[in-house]
């Protein structure tokens, strides 16, 4: 299963100097004061079920870190503490070499951070030059081509660190997941779907992603067995649907199927340890289980954090996967596709399917409705990040685009009508390539998310045809 986790190592560091009275320039008392007052209040005010954190304390001089010896007492640390991820804090010039061995050494996401200087003596002598010694930092780690994230150089108080900081604690989500991620296949590709073929090997030995082929089979012996395993989930699952959704006249037969099967890759997602699941669903469901239509239960499974793509598309899986990472869990991946344009407004789009939202991301105010076991509902209203990963010849990219939500024709289906900047520049590059119809839409922006996690993976390209702001 995904891991919402994130553990941070952070590392307060000074220059390597000797030392000098207070009200002189680059004191260790200042650097000490900085880094004792910032690593506080990071974890103070960041710490919760998502974030903990792995400090410096004990170490070097005075808790900082400034030489080989304590950057290798660092290491140390963070490797038997197992952190997700390093930010690295200039508390008064900071130290590029052992930065840069830390980072190399950890391998994982970095953050590299000033905070403001903003002490002035009245002799015109500054304690600090944290951002200074920032540009030497980031020189550093050019040089070993070591990827990281940066925060503004301001107050650890402020907003925009706030900001600054949880995005990079989303993006080290992304990276901690995607990494060595487990991909259920559900049966095999749609025959007339080849639009949706992935590469199995490459995955693997690009990115340590790891394909769990899970045939037709072994979902039926596992539906067949499920009623007697899981009498009670079932019963809860069934009263979901009928408490949550108004049925037509076709729909209620098929509740104890869809339950039982919502039960069956439920268990299935733990049996066989999946991050996510690619799933073959009306090309083959139907035939398997007496017309069992599985799209609503997708929704059902995405509330509970199961998330399955539809029609066998692996890359719509792993984008759902990082979307849902960009949010530490907490948001609703949607597989919507581009499907026709608003026959008013030409720069909207229907991003549409057949069924799978699920319902806790309805419109206000609007109803939900089974129809043939179906889920029929509008997307609730608001921004959506709207992205893809896809390949072409070896080459990874991933689109992140934005949209908002506006009015449109009433349809059948999970939907949202999603109006674009310039929709016709969209469709242009969609069907330049390597794009499909199929995209994951996530409420909020979280387009810059997506270009940091890039960073993190050179053979991913970060497509800009669409300038993030």
């Amino acid at each position: 299963m995904l891991d919402y986790k994130v553990k941070i190592g952070l590392v307060t560091m000074r220059r390597n100097t000797t030392d000098r009275p207070r009200g002189t320039f680059l004191t260790w008392y200042s650097a000490e004061q900085r880094g004792k007052k910032n690593v506080k209040y990071i974890e103070e005010n960041f710490a919760d079920e998502h974030v903990s954190f792995v400090d410096c304390k004990g170490l070097g001089i005075e808790d900082l870190i400034f030489d080989d010896a304590s950057a290798e007492a660092v290491i140390e640390r963070f490797k038997s503490e197992a952190v997700d991820a390093i930010m690295i804090i200039n508390c008064n010039f900071g130290n590029e070499e052992a930065a840069a061995d830390i980072a190399k050494a950890i391998g994982k996401p970095v953050l590299i951070f000033a905070p403001l200087d903003d002490e002035y003596y009245v002799d015109g002598m500054r304690p600090t030059d944290s951002q200074c010694g920032l540009f030497g930092v980031s020189r550093q780690l050019q040089r070993l081509h070591i990827p990281f994230s940066h925060a503004p150089s301001c107050r650890v108080e402020s907003e925009e660190f706030r900001e600054a900081f949880l995005r990079f604690v989303r993006v080290a989500c992304m990276v901690k997941n995607f990494t060595g991620m487990r991909i259920g296949q559900i049966g095999c590709r749609p025959a007339p779907f080849y639009s949706v073929i992935w590469n199995e090997g490459e995955l693997l030995e690009k990115f340590g992603i790891k394909i769990i082929p899970i045939n037709f089979a072994i979902v039926e012996q596992r539906m067949k067995s499920a009623p007697e395993l899981y009498a009670e989930e079932i019963a809860r699952y069934e009263e979901y649907f009928r408490l949550n959704y108004k049925m037509d006249d076709l729909t209620p037969k098929y509740i104890n199927a869809m339950a039982t099967m919502t039960a069956a890759y439920k268990h299935m997602f733990e049996e066989f340890k999946l991050d996510v699941m690619s799933a073959e669903c009306w090309t083959a469901t139907p035939i398997m289980f007496d017309g069992l239509a599985p799209c609503a239960l997708y929704g059902l499974l995405n509330e509970m954090g199961y998330l399955v793509s539809c029609e066998s598309d692996v890359h719509c899986a792993i984008t759902m996967a990082l979307l849902r990472c960009a949010t530490l869990g907490e948001g609703r991946p949607l597989f919507g596709e581009f499907t026709v344009r608003h026959p008013e407004n030409k720069n909207a789009e229907l991003l549409w399917h057949c069924g799978p939202f699920p319902v806790s991301e309805k419109a206000e105010g609007t109803e939900a409705r089974l129809v043939n076991q179906r889920a029929w509902l509008r997307g609730k209203d608001g921004t959506y990040t709207v992205a893809r990963m896809d390949r072409e010849n070896g080459n990874y990219t991933v689109l992140p685009l934005l949209c908002h939500t506006t009015e449109g024709p009433k349809t059948h289906g999970t939907y949202i009508w999603g109006e674009f900047d310039d929709l016709q520049a969209v469709e242009d590059r969609l069907l330049d390539g390597p794009y499909i119809h199929h995209f994951v839409e996530m409420r909020g922006d979280f387009r810059r998310e997506i270009s940091e996690f890039c960073k993190y993976f050179p053979e991913i390209t970060l497509d800009k045809t669409f300038p993030i702001s």
